[in-house]
């Protein structure tokens, strides 16, 4: 059989050539259908904020931001109102437990010793020349309320006394100190707010407590550490009393 001749605009395509789609027609599959169009035209518009609804998203934005300032606002001015009355209290406490702390270590070894009074009345001499009565007790290891003019040394005797201007203070001095029986204790502010210091002794008989402004004497004329030491702290208008109570050492308790 006899091919059939093909044209010779066919024949004069180079070889592997594809055929093109004119351009003036394109497939169908490329042309959006009018109901397409109009889906695509109205997802577009409602995917938008209108001006209305940004005018009210501001203006609850504002609201917000007015009333959050005022609340930072008065929670600053009563928090600063009650500033002293609140640090005064961390004072007291502070302070309150100190003692504790110091007096505990004092009643327990190797500072106490069995059947004895590790914290107990004594005359002591500051350095105003006028000696008094003071509950002394005494810290072998030392104590941190201290500073030394010099390298710290042990067996630390101290003694409390309050004074109505000066407030709470420590006298204190070490017994290896080479003038240690002759020279006046050294003093230390503990606090400047203690108007007042008191003894608590409880009373078997009655089975009650009653508070001392001095240290009590026995049936033999002996003065008696108490059992606790009330504390009256002064700022202002302020006041506050805290109780510290004394361990006393257990009888035959081994010193180790």
């Amino acid at each position: 059989m006899t091919p059939r001749h093909q044209s010779s605009e066919v024949a004069a395509r180079p070889p592997g050539a594809r055929d093109l789609l004119p351009s003036s027609t394109p497939p169908s599959f490329f042309r959006p259908s009018p109901q397409s169009a109009i889906a695509n035209r109205q997802s577009k518009i409602q995917g938008g904020f209108t001006l209305l609804e940004i005018l009210l998203s501001l203006a609850l934005v504002a609201m917000m931001l007015v009333a959050l300032n005022t609340f930072v606002f008065s929670m600053g001015e009563l928090w600063g109102k009650n500033t002293d009355i609140r640090l005064f209290e961390q004072h007291v406490r502070a302070v309150t437990r100190a003692l504790e702390r110091e007096l505990r270590a004092a009643t327990l070894p190797p500072s106490a010793r069995a059947n004895a009074s590790p914290v107990a009345p004594q005359e002591i001499r500051p350095s105003g020349g006028v000696s008094d009565t003071l509950l002394t007790f005494e810290l072998p290891a030392g104590t941190r309320l201290i500073t030394w003019p010099g390298p710290a040394l042990p067996e630390v005797v101290c003694s409390l006394q309050a004074r109505e201007k000066d407030g709470l203070i420590l006298l204190w001095h070490s017994r290896l100190e080479p003038r240690f029986d002759s020279d006046p204790p050294r003093e230390a502010i503990l606090t400047p707010f203690v108007t007042a210091l008191a003894y608590d002794y409880y009373d078997t008989a009655l089975n009650r407590w009653t508070t001392e402004t001095a240290l009590k004497k026995d049936n033999t004329g002996q003065l008696t550490p108490p059992q606790r030491l009330r504390l009256k702290f002064a700022y202002g208008k302020f006041t506050r009393e805290t109780v510290v109570p004394l361990a006393s050492t257990p009888q035959g308790l081994p010193n180790f």
